[in-house]
């Protein structure tokens, strides 16, 4: 046995594992009951992958001659897997604080569209920002994820809607990649929305005959590693024939599709999604029954983002029957300009107050299916040997807590890991 090691967490009150037989992704009645290991402890290598975790007696007893860089009592205190947050926008200029005031008036996320608001108006400060700007800007929201708990996001560009913008907006999110500890799953989505004085048509053709091929450069020469491809299926933007166009080009590059469907009217984005094998498809505001029965049948992940539909005040997505039919169900904190969270525990507590999830179910899409939706359960989403060394450390005795308490996540994670290293130390004995 290697005796240096990078953590060692002992003695937690709760190590909430999620699953424990390397399951890729949880439905059903697996949800309900998690697997918690009462007073326990995690061991985390060099490498940064976690080499045990069980009962703190056995691993005391194991470990008894190992040497540790970090160890962490965790005495009184609960250990869970670090977050992920499966739908993001991030990467953007120009805020749009003045649009939510139009909202609470009344008006719906297509009226702020057509008075020059929404996306164009993000689009229009993206193109104009300098990639250090919004390397800076970036940053920053990630380092605010991570200190509410998320140690997994994805990260979408779709606010250039042209060729140079959208590989500014990847090459930024490359960037944060390597100089910040948060894992990243990066997304192409240049087809988030048709360009002022464009056709779908032109639109279309311009993703397929300009920006993919390119797009297809930079990744072969190793310059941008991209994961997944997503497009906005929505009436006025891109219909059914060129969203299933752009996602099987976009498949045949090897990226996993991952997209926006039946958010503000019923598409059949669901039923499309499930054919073209998605990975994962989101908001599903508006998804049918139909639609349901098909992405339970293909194992193809519902990415839920009930700030969004809080924020417009659109229909809560119908996660209690998508859970009943089998679906795989994840969340996603939506982060963009439109709907400002960076909170997965405010996400889970919505959930559960406003789609009728229980803590665990949450709990469960917020990890162990959220990694699955990015095609990184294998590695992340749980606390199982070989998996990463990604976890956070609540300062309570049952994990709950992190749900319960609505934006009492800021004192409640004591820390956060990311590979075995801590990124987010928040001891508040210093500030007293």
């Amino acid at each position: 046995m290697s005796s240096n090691y990078r953590l060692l967490v002992k003695n937690a009150k709760q190590v909430v594992l999620v699953c424990n037989n390397g399951e890729q992704y949880l439905t059903k009645h697996d949800m309900l009951s998690l697997c918690v290991i009462e007073n326990g402890s995690v061991v985390i290598g060099s490498d940064g992958l976690i080499k045990a975790v069980g009962p703190a007696e056995t691993i005391g007893a194991q470990y008894s001659d190992a040497s540790f860089k970090k160890v962490i009592d965790a005495t009184g205190m609960c250990v869970l897997p670090g977050l992920v947050d499966a739908h993001t926008h991030p990467v953007w200029a120009g805020d749009r604080v003045h649009e939510f005031a139009m909202k609470l008036a009344g008006a719906t996320y297509m009226d702020v569209h057509r008075a020059g608001g929404g996306i164009h108006f993000t689009v229009e400060h993206t193109r104009a920002a300098s990639s250090s700007d919004l390397l800076t800007s970036l940053s920053g929201r990630l380092v605010r994820m991570q200190r509410a708990g998320t140690t997994l996001v994805e990260c979408k560009s779709g606010y250039g809607l042209e060729l140079e913008t959208e590989l500014k907006m990847l090459k930024v999110i490359e960037e944060a990649r390597r100089i910040l500890p948060i894992n990243i799953s990066s997304t192409y989505c240049g087809a988030h929305a048709v360009p002022k004085g464009k056709t779908v048509k032109e639109a279309t053709e311009d993703i397929l005959g300009v920006q993919l091929p390119r797009l297809k450069e930079q990744m072969s020469a190793g310059f941008l590693r991209v994961d997944n491809i997503d497009v906005f299926c929505e009436q006025g933007v891109f219909d059914l024939s060129s969203t299933r166009s752009i996602l099987k080009a976009g498949k045949d590059m090897g990226l996993n599709i991952n997209f926006h469907g039946d958010e503000l009217h019923p598409m059949n984005s669901a039923q499309l999604g499930a054919d073209l094998g998605a990975l994962a498809i989101s908001h599903l505001e508006e998804v049918t029954d139909e639609g349901i029965a098909a992405m339970a049948k293909a194992k193809t992940a519902a990415v839920l983002l009930p700030t969004t539909a809080y924020i417009l005040r659109l229909p809560q997505p119908r996660a209690r029957d998508m859970l009943e039919a089998g679906v795989i169900v994840a969340l996603g904190s939506d982060f963009n300009p439109n709907a400002y969270c960076c909170s997965m525990p405010i996400v889970m507590h919505l959930a559960c107050v406003n789609m009728k999830m229980t803590m665990s179910e949450a709990l469960a899409a917020a990890t162990i299916n959220s990694a699955y939706s990015l095609g990184c359960s294998h590695t992340h989403g749980s606390l199982e040997v070989n998996k990463h060394g990604d976890l956070l450390i609540l300062n309570t005795t049952r994990w709950e807590h992190l749900i319960y308490q609505l934006g009492g996540h800021q004192e409640l994670i004591r820390y956060v890991v990311i590979k075995g290293n801590v990124v987010h130390d928040n001891d508040q004995t210093m500030k007293l």
